[in-house]
């Protein structure tokens, strides 16, 4: 009998492991590497960056009940891994309510690192001007905690005049060029792009557009062998497409699909890395929900290849994922 009892406590232990919020160690003991890569919490609209030998991964985190047809985010999460198949998750970093002139809708975001701090570019409902807006965060880690760096939203919708959509100014994403410019590119329906100053929390200069065919949202520039790449979700249900340059600010070729629609999941958000000699594309998809996949979504990591041309290979969305980094 008592060992019968401490076999059910023992249990009962490793559930609550599983369900508990914000349990960090979990994935390393009790689920096996493939996609999606995070499977006891939703995870969307993945960014990652590489420091010190370690991938950080960011995300949003969907909330919605079950049976709800519409989005509930009102965190970001964050994970680390120094293979690409074990992940470790942080405390929770940021918060809507880290921003106190925001209403809610923790969507898509972007951490990237300059002069010893880390910034966090995200997306919000604004409290007091209509619309969606971009604020940005800092902190001494990348895993935070992260403040307010402005006490005030970046980009707000009465900026940005291009869409007569009131959520045109979401999914920010920032590059730092080689020459040490950076720039912040974001859009829903346009894609905007901007100069930032050095002190990385203010535009330098007017908000300029991409024109790029399909484009819908989600933009992400990386550069490879002295190429730039611009990808982007395109069309409805989305599929995620790509440009390529010799500048940052263009002109962009389009080069047509780049991955597929992600299963039951209507969006499609990316981020590319090259982690030790190789390139991932992060993604996310429905695969955790046989319905409503579109509001709960899940981050998955497939290969990503280039050909001799510079163009990159369609993406292969797989469910083995892909294999530790070395």
């Amino acid at each position: 009998m008592r060992i019968v009892k401490e076999w059910f406590a023992a249990i009962l232990v490793i559930s609550t492991c599983i369900t508990a919020y914000g349990q960090a160690d979990v994935t390393d003991t009790v689920f096996k590497p493939g996609n999606p890569i995070i499977r006891y919490k939703y995870t969307a609209d993945p960014a990652a960056m590489v420091y010190n030998n370690t991938v950080y991964l960011y995300t949003g985190h969907d909330v919605a009940p079950e049976k709800k047809n519409g989005y509930e985010m009102h965190d970001w999460l964050c994970f680390s891994s120094t293979d690409m198949t074990h992940w470790k998750e942080q405390p929770v970093p940021l918060t809507v309510k880290d921003f106190k002139w925001a209403k809610d809708d923790a969507w898509a975001s972007q951490v990237i690192y300059r002069n010893g701090k880390f910034y966090w570019y995200v997306a919000v409902e604004h409290g007091t001007i209509h619309g969606k807006s971009i604020g940005v965060a800092v902190s001494d880690s990348p895993v935070g905690p992260f403040k307010d760096a402005r006490g005030s939203a970046l980009v707000t919708n009465d900026m940005t005049t291009n869409s007569p959509r009131s959520w045109d100014d979401i999914d920010p994403t920032v590059f730092i060029d080689d020459n040490g410019q950076a720039y912040l590119i974001w859009g829903n329906s346009v894609c905007y792009y901007a100069r930032l100053k050095e002190n990385m929390i203010e535009l330098d200069g007017p908000i300029k557009t991409f024109a790029l065919p399909k484009y819908e949202e989600a933009p992400w520039i990386h550069k490879h062998n002295g190429w730039y790449y611009l990808s982007y979700a395109s069309g409805f249900p989305e599929k995620t497409a790509y440009a390529m340059s010799r500048s940052i600010e263009g002109p962009w070729e389009y080069k047509g699909i780049l991955n597929e629609l992600a299963g039951n999941c209507n969006t499609n958000h990316q981020a590319i890395i090259e982690f030790k000699g190789k390139s991932y594309f992060i993604y996310h998809n429905g695969a955790l929900t046989p319905n409503n996949g579109s509001f709960h979504r899940s981050v998955c990591i497939d290969n990503l290849y280039y050909s001799k041309d510079g163009s990159i290979k369609r993406i292969v969305m797989t469910t083995e994922g892909v294999g530790k980094a070395k």
